[in-house]
């Protein structure tokens, strides 16, 4: 997933980096992976690519009745690491990780798109204070080279969290939940 924040050429820039590793994938002695039925990229253990780069940290959410949940997710905390986001990303495991949080050094109302995004996602938009400000899945873009829809906040957010779709429920990720980030954290490892 990548944040659009605006420029041509961040976009396009964004665009020759992650053809670059989708080259550099398509050269390695296990291949890239092939499409599933339903338009899901096949995962083999050889062919699973989890996100890389990223330094990973404690998403507390409490949910609307007190409970609270604690997450070690990938933290995309620099204009660089907001821009790759979960882009040619194939493990629905996330490499061990449930989820990647962006954030921002102030409010922002950017949208999402899922340019060179192979997974379908959901994301939760949170503001400064921790509440939730709207949630909604996401498609990955069109193969046929159509228009990448752009995902917009209800408002201003300050975090922006990205699950495989259909999981804010299970990470709590709810209408009157609350999130704060915690210490870094180890996500734990993919099981072979």
């Amino acid at each position: 997933m990548t944040h659009r924040s605006g420029g041509i050429l961040r976009a396009a820039l964004a665009g020759l980096a992650a053809l670059a590793v989708l080259a550099l994938a398509g050269c390695s002695s296990s291949g890239s992976a092939p499409m599933a039925a339903g338009g899901g990229a096949a995962t083999t253990v050889a062919s699973v690519r989890s996100p890389e780069g990223f330094a990973a940290v404690t998403l507390v959410v409490t949910l609307p009745d007190g409970t609270v949940h604690e997450w070690c997710v990938w933290l995309a905390d620099t204009p660089a690491l907001r821009a790759q986001g979960l882009m040619a990303v194939t493990d629905p495991e996330l490499g061990g990780a449930p989820a990647m949080v962006f954030t921002f050094p102030g409010d922002a109302t950017s949208g999402f798109w899922m340019k060179d995004t192979l997974l379908p996602l959901s994301i939760a938009w949170y503001a400064a204070d921790g509440t939730l400000v709207s949630a909604a899945d996401m498609d990955p873009c069109p193969s046929d080279g159509g228009t990448c829809p752009i995902t917009t906040a209800a408002g201003p957010y300050r975090y922006a969290v990205e699950v495989a779709q259909g999981d804010l429920g299970r990470l709590g990720l709810v209408e009157g939940s609350t999130i704060s980030l915690g210490p870094s954290c180890s996500p734990q490892a993919r099981s072979a």
